[in-house]
C-alpha cells in the first residue's frame, strides 16, 4: 500500500474508534466495511475494462493475476 492509502486507512480506522459507545461504533464499522465493499468493486471493474482495450479477458486475466473468465467477471463489478 503507498503512503496515502495508509494515511487514509489509519485515519478511518482512528476514526471509528473514537466512538465510544461499542454498539455504535461496530455498527459504524459494518457501514464503512459495506461502503468500500461496495465502492472498491466499482474501482476494480472500472480497471478491468480499461485494461480490456485492445486486449482479452486471458490478457487482461494474466495482468492481475486472476484467469479471464474471472477478469470479466471483476469488469461487470460481479462476485
Amino acid at each position: 500500500m503507498t503512503e496515502t492509502l495508509d494515511t487514509a486507512a489509519t485515519t478511518l480506522i482512528a476514526a471509528v474508534e473514537e466512538i465510544g459507545d461499542p454498539v455504535e461504533r461496530y455498527q459504524a464499522v459494518k457501514e464503512l466495511e459495506s461502503r468500500l465493499d461496495t465502492d472498491l468493486k466499482r474501482v476494480k471493474a472500472e480497471i478491468t475494462k480499461s485494461l480490456k482495450e485492445g486486449r482479452t479477458w486471458d490478457q487482461v486475466g494474466a495482468l492481475l493475476g486472476v484467469t479471464g473468465s474471472r477478469a470479466e467477471q471483476i469488469s461487470r463489478a460481479s462476485r
